[in-house]
């Protein structure tokens, strides 16, 4: 099953960036620098589903105690630090050419290093605590306060005066990207969210060993 969905996200990952390359057109004022949405967007809305699952794999856990819950969440953060690190390079890589710099302690820039250095904290607060139950507990309680923050970063251009350009989707208005544009980003979230579960079932496998040694 595994090996399937590997090869499903490879696929999946080349449709992708033969869309973004071959099929998405020119965006008029930008230019090619655009092209970069294909990889930055996907990779901000794959980090939400992955935070999600924390937030729902913590909540598990303090409710019932038991370690799936938070095999889920840890296999879950770890992927989801990985796509808000790419997003931050990403848009900071997309921010040079359209902004003229490569930072700005804009509102929506600030609240998604704040999600990235939450999550980071997650991990360490792991690494850091031997004892499985008391690890998971402090574990949940971070990672159920850190998912706060995915609306802050979502709508931080509604609510505060902002240099980044309003969300494109998921947005309260009708989108108003060209459809070639829409399909685009759509193959390559579906691609982003493949190589995402990859990840996260491939590190569930590695949590139950780590917990069958450790037992």
């Amino acid at each position: 099953m595994t090996r399937a969905l590997g090869w499903l996200t490879a696929l999946a990952l080349i449709a992708g960036l033969g869309a973004a390359f071959g099929y998405a057109p020119r965006e008029a004022v930008q230019g090619n620098v655009q092209r970069i949405m294909y990889l930055h967007v996907p990779a901000v809305l794959t980090a939400y589903l992955a935070f999600a699952l924390v937030f729902v794999g913590s909540l598990g856990y303090l409710f019932t105690r038991r370690m799936g819950w938070d095999r889920l969440a840890v296999a879950a953060a770890e992927p989801g630090v990985l796509f808000t690190g790419l997003t931050i390079v990403s848009g900071s890589i997309w921010g040079k050419p359209t902004w003229g710099t490569w930072w700005t302690w804009d509102a929506r820039l600030t609240s998604t290093a704040v999600l990235f250095l939450v999550y980071v904290g997650y991990l360490l607060l792991r690494g850091m605590v031997d004892e499985p139950d008391r690890r998971a507990r402090y574990a949940a309680v971070v990672g159920i306060l850190g998912a706060a923050n995915i609306p802050i970063v979502h709508f931080s251009v509604k609510w505060w005066r902002a240099l980044h350009q309003p969300s494109t989707i998921l947005g309260p208005e009708p989108s108003p990207i060209a459809a070639p544009i829409a399909l685009t980003l759509l193959v390559n979230w579906i691609a982003f969210t493949l190589l995402f579960f990859y990840f996260l079932t491939r590190r569930a496998e590695i949590a139950r060993l780590e917990d069958s040694h450790a037992g």
